[in-house]
């Protein structure tokens, strides 16, 4: 007597991916409910099975729904945008437009855009790892994806959390709402160890053993990122990261491209899943991780898409086409993730990878109901060969494309059926996709309008309105004016050393309000001649207000200071000036009291490029015309003591008279 079954697929050859690799050249799969039911011969299972509902595959390839193992889906939302970047630079223009744009319905809309693309890719399982992650869920429970998806927590202020601890509590809220949930599959996602502290890391250790789920968080993406880890750490982020516990979750560590095989074996120990995403490791010159080794290893690796802001596409065939080649490459070895091994990243591998494969990765009966049927009968994927059943892996991995997937069910639910999405309106979606872009558009046109724009989009400023009465003049021995500072005419309030590296941007067409931005790193020396302190600043300069007096310039100009905290390489790109230059200076201050005025003096030496003799500068702060006629008659009197000549003053900046003296 048969048994019931809802859908029979028949006909197809069935790549099951289950422990023994079994493949059916004509074969079938029964389903029941949101299960598999059966698995084998096509002429077995329908003398076992009756469906309701009974789909020829014949010259089709029924396959294990597709496992995308890291990506952060509502940037679709951002793809395009400022490509060609290092990533450092690529997030610092990133994250000023996600505190700007990102809101529970802009990762609902880009949840749409991005399950309607996995779906069309043969996607039906993926890990997430963004803001607002419960409106991410709600969505996607209503498209029926199944999804591992964790709640970003950051250090620093997120567009849904201004703490750290906000983002703890938001977290924990959303597992507890949708822990054990059909198709969702909660997780803490602290980003990486660069943007937490120790606490950050115990915090969401503990979380997630609290309540046993997964934690994905980003491993040892870029060189800087490992090379920081040992300078500021002192060990490899593997080990850094197991410090705090991590090890001891359910982890998936994404990218993972520059880990020793001391760190691979500690992540396999662990039983953590490594997510492999060679496009954005790629294309952000990250570098190629040593998938080869890891397998062989024995750790379970998946593979994965990135973001789409960063690959720029979530296409499952050629994401794992490109991991099976790049793995050959990298090891200068064409035997190395062979096709078969390549699928097997990108399903039961990749449902390893997120904790998953008790339920889906695989056709095999009592798992979920996870399918993608491929056609192989186009142009691209002819002729074919049979003398080997394997031969299927090939045709799967290195000739099928996204466009193949012809049918997608998951939880027993048809998301796809003959290339029609089912749970999701695609042009309606594509049309509020792109209302969004022409909002981002404006707001980038509106940031790159200006270097101050920049600035303040990049992070906080500070305006401070200098006014100040100033003389420079070059001499050519340090020797008197060293001596002259003994004299007990001067009262000497603070005494300072310190080397100056500054770095100058200047822009093409700049308005009056941005003219010139400087990076300046300061090294403070002591008697001892070492370093005591190191700070860096950044300085966007206004144009100047001049007013001459005798021998003598007031200057009047906005300054807006901020704290700089990255790299004058991210700088560099970041601001893209039309020209830079460097200025650097060994330099000597004073700040004394003469006939009860407070001054600055200043004692400089250029050394790069080198200048000839130093200059000597002398500044004071003012606020009125009187008061600076005042101060200026004081600063004749005080080149006086030193024995300067007034009328050598130099009215340029240290960036305008390198230029010339050049």
């Amino acid at each position: 007597m048969s048994s019931t079954a809802d859908l029979l697929f028949v006909g197809g050859t069935v790549v099951t991916m289950n422990e023994n690799y079994e493949i059916y050249t004509d074969g079938a799969v029964a389903i029941r409910g949101n299960s598999l039911l059966a698995v084998g011969k096509a002429a077995e299972i329908t003398r076992a099975y009756k469906a309701t509902e009974t789909i020829d595959c014949h010259d089709k390839v029924i396959i294990p729904g597709m496992v995308n193992a890291h990506t952060h889906i509502p940037m679709t939302l951002f793809r395009g945008l400022n490509d060609d970047l290092r990533l450092d630079v690529w997030l610092g223009y990133l994250m000023p437009l996600e505190r700007e744009f990102v809101t529970p319905e802009f990762v609902r809309l880009g949840t749409r855009l991005a399950c309607a693309e996995m779906i069309r890719s043969g996607i039906t399982s993926f890990a997430d790892m963004y803001y607002y992650e419960e409106a991410i869920a709600e969505e996607t429970e209503l498209l029926g994806m199944r999804a591992l998806l964790g709640q970003t927590i950051l250090i620093f202020p997120a567009p849904d959390a201004s703490t750290y601890e906000e983002g703890l509590i938001r977290c924990r809220r959303f597992i507890e709402k949708w822990n054990g949930h059909t198709l969702i599959q909660p997780a803490v996602a602290p980003h990486a160890w660069y943007t937490a502290t120790p606490e950050l890391l115990r915090a969401c250790t503990d979380l997630a053993m609290a309540f046993d789920v997964p934690l994905h968080t980003h491993v040892s993406e870029t060189r800087l990122e490992v090379d920081n880890c040992r300078d500021h750490n002192h060990m490899a982020v593997v080990p850094w990261i197991e410090h705090h516990g991590i090890l001891n979750t359910k982890l998936l560590a994404a990218h993972c491209v520059h880990v020793d095989r001391a760190e691979m074996f500690q992540l396999m120990e662990a039983g953590a899943g490594v997510a492999h995403c060679p496009t954005s490791n790629l294309k952000l010159a990250s570098g190629i991780a040593p998938i080869g080794e890891m397998l062989a290893m024995g750790l379970n690796v998946g593979v994965g898409t990135d973001g789409p802001a960063s690959n720029n596409d979530l296409d499952m065939f050629e994401e794992t086409r490109l991991a099976a080649l790049l793995a050959k490459a990298a090891s200068s070895d064409p035997t190395v993730l062979p096709a078969r091994q390549a699928l097997e990243t990108a399903t039961i591998g990749g449902a390893r990878a997120l904790h998953m494969a008790d339920i889906t990765g695989s056709l095999e009966p009592g798992k979920r109901a996870d399918i993608t049927i491929v056609e192989v009968d186009e142009l691209h994927n002819q002729p074919q060969f049979h003398n080997k059943p394997d031969a299927v892996y090939s045709r799967l991995i290195y000739a099928a494309k996204s466009s193949d997937v012809l049918h997608v069910l998951c939880d027993g639910r048809w998301l796809m059926r003959d290339r029609l999405l089912l749970t999701v309106d695609e042009k309606e979606t594509m049309k509020q996709a792109s209302a969004v872009a022409t909002q981002i558009d404006a707001f980038v046109v509106e940031r790159e309008s200006s270097p101050y724009n920049k600035l303040v989009f990049l992070a906080g400023v500070e305006r401070q309105e200098s006014f100040e009465i100033q003389i420079k003049v070059p001499i050519g021995d340090n020797a008197s004016i060293l001596k002259i500072m003994d004299n007990e005419q001067l009262e000497i309030v603070k005494y300072s050393h310190y080397r100056q590296f500054d770095h100058y941007f200047f822009f093409a067409g700049a308005d009056q309000d941005a003219a010139r931005l400087r990076y300046r790193e300061d090294e403070f020396i002591s008697a001892k001649g070492e370093i005591t302190q190191v700070r860096a600043r950044l300085t966007l300069i206004g144009e100047e207000e001049r007013q001459e007096f005798d021998n003598t310039v007031m200057l009047s100009r906005s300054r807006f200071l901020a704290a700089a905290d990255r790299s004058l390489r991210f700088y560099q790109e970041y601001f893209d000036p039309s020209a830079e230059i460097s200025v650097n200076k060994d330099r000597l201050r004073w700040r004394i009291v003469y006939k009860g005025t407070d001054f600055a003096i200043n004692l400089d030496q250029v050394t790069k490029p080198k200048l000839p003799g130093y200059y000597l500068e002398i500044k004071s702060r003012t606020w009125s015309r009187s008061d600076a006629e005042r101060k200026a008659g004081l600063i004749v009197e005080l080149l006086a003591l030193f024995g300067v000549a007034p009328e050598m003053a130099e009215s340029r900046e240290y960036a305008r008279i390198v230029t010339e003296f050049n």
